[in-house]
Parts: C-alpha cells; structure tokens; sequence
C-alpha cells in the first residue's frame, strides 16, 4: 500500500467512524460523559477518579501543583480533597490530557514516538498560552479554551498512533496529504471522544481559520496561542515567519510588554502544572 492509498485507508476507516482508541482511554471517557452531565454527584465523579489509578494520581499532583496550592498550603494526600480544590473544569481537562496523550503511548517508532513528544510539548504551550490569552486578550472563558488547546491536535496524534503500520506515512509530505486526512480524522476523534460542538468548531476551523480584530472568540484565542507557542507542531509544513510584532495588527491589540508579560506567564503555568497535567 502506497502512502496515498494508506491515508485513503484511515480517512475512510474514520469517516465510517471506525476509530481505534486505546483500552486505557475508556475509564477516562466515563468520566469525561459524567462531567458533561450537571446532574453529576461529586461522589460520583470521586468513584470514576478512583476506578483509574493514573488519573488518580494526577488529580493528586495536579491540586498539589503551584496552579492550585499557591500559599503552599499543607499538600492534599487524597482524591476526594483533590477533586474539591481542583473543580470539575479542571478535572475535564486532566481526563482529555489523559485520553489524548494515551494515543502516543502504543507508538513503538522511535522516530515517531519524538514526534509524538513534540506534538505534546507544543500542545502543553498552546494550552498554558490560551488560558492566559483568555483572560487577558479575548476574555473567553479560561477553562474552555485550556481545554479546546487540549485536544486540538488529536487528529495528529491519532495519525502518529497509526503511522506504525504504514511506513513512511509521516515523511515529508509537499501534496499536504496528512493535512487532509488530519481534517478527517479530527473530525470523527473529536466526536468519538464527546468533545462540545463549540470547542469541535472552533479546533475544526484552525487550519484555515482567521484571526478577527479585536481577538474575540475561542477560535481566535487558539489561533493566539499557536502562533506563539514556543515549540512547534511536527506535523504539516513549516509556518511561515512572522512579522515583527510592532509590524502587525496585533500590536493594536496586545502591546510588545503585554505579550512579553502573557508569554512569561505562560511559560510559569507550564511549568507549575507539569507534575500532573503535562508529563
């Protein structure tokens, strides 16, 4: 099977909603549908954080982290607590963290599993910069866009999870033939794992999406946080360099102290969730 005729194959496996995810990933997703339901009991959502070890554990060390304890509060050795300081919000994020780093972890390539690293480590930045662009820039609302930066790039860990099986899927592409399967299997990814409507349309609209003045929605928001992230997708073509700052438009909205400001804080907030939402 030609490199063409591999992505024809998992572009209509996943337009056929044929999606293969990981065994681990169902826990998660239990707990994800719960979160979704207002009706949901927080002894409930205890339960499922209780029934996933792993997740578990990062509910722990994410209400430990400097994010959530930052008067150095005595550190919160139980899931119950932990649930209680960190919200269900932030526990949605936790849970789509868990789910999409679990796509990487079946990658037996050692070249595709660096490239998996790295579309993690910039989806870790592109996280941390929208939730302070949120609050800072567009004004939506933090926790959602934290989330949507999340996920956006599940399309792309979907595919390095399947490129084991078809060598060279993922070398240098100039027909952009990843990028149109990408937009297929987003797709379908996102409504397997439940993702709300309006976080799949603005993930949905990035590729081609364009940035409004003043910055003002979530797809604006995570077109922000990609542009600046220090660490860039693996996957696609390279970005074309950017303007000086005090050269764009955007320097009407966001001044250079500004984002220097917002990129320094955000680069705190990776930090200071590393030990649970990022490794």
């Amino acid at each position: 099977m030609n490199r063409l005729e591999a992505f024809g194959y998992i572009a209509a496996q996943a337009a056929r909603g044929e999606i293969t995810l990981p065994t681990s990933v169902n826990a998660a997703l239990r707990l994800q549908l719960a979160l979704d339901n207002p009706d949901c009991h927080i002894e409930d959502a205890i339960k499922l954080v209780l029934g996933e070890p792993q997740l578990a554990a990062r509910t722990v060390a994410l209400a430990n982290s400097a994010a959530f304890n930052r008067n150095g509060d005595t550190p919160i050795t139980n899931v119950r607590a932990a649930v209680m300081r960190v919200g269900y919000r932030s526990l949605q994020t936790l849970v789509a963290s868990l789910v999409v780093r679990q796509f990487g972890s079946r990658i037996v390539d050692p070249v595709l599993r660096a490239k998996a690293q790295q579309l993690w480590e910039h989806t870790a930045h592109v996280a941390a910069l929208a939730q302070v662009l949120a609050r800072r820039v567009t004004f939506v609302n933090p926790d959602t866009a934290m989330f949507a930066a999340i996920v956006h790039e599940v399309g792309g860990f979907y595919l390095l999870s399947r490129a084991d099986e078809f060598p060279g899927l993922l070398d240098d592409d100039p027909e952009k033939w990843a990028e149109l399967c990408e937009e297929v299997v987003s797709r379908e990814v996102l409504k397997k794992l439940a993702i709300p409507d309006t976080v799949t349309q603005a993930i949905l609209a990035l590729r081609d999406g364009w940035l409004t003045m003043p910055p003002s929605t979530l797809l604006d928001t995570l077109l922000l946080a990609n542009q600046f992230a220090p660490v860039r997708s693996p996957l696609g073509v390279a970005d074309e360099p950017l303007p000086e700052h005090a050269d764009s438009v955007l320097d009407f909205v966001i001044d250079n102290d500004t984002l220097q400001s917002i990129l320094d804080e955000s680069a705190d907030e990776v930090k200071s969730m590393s030990a649970a939402l990022l490794v």
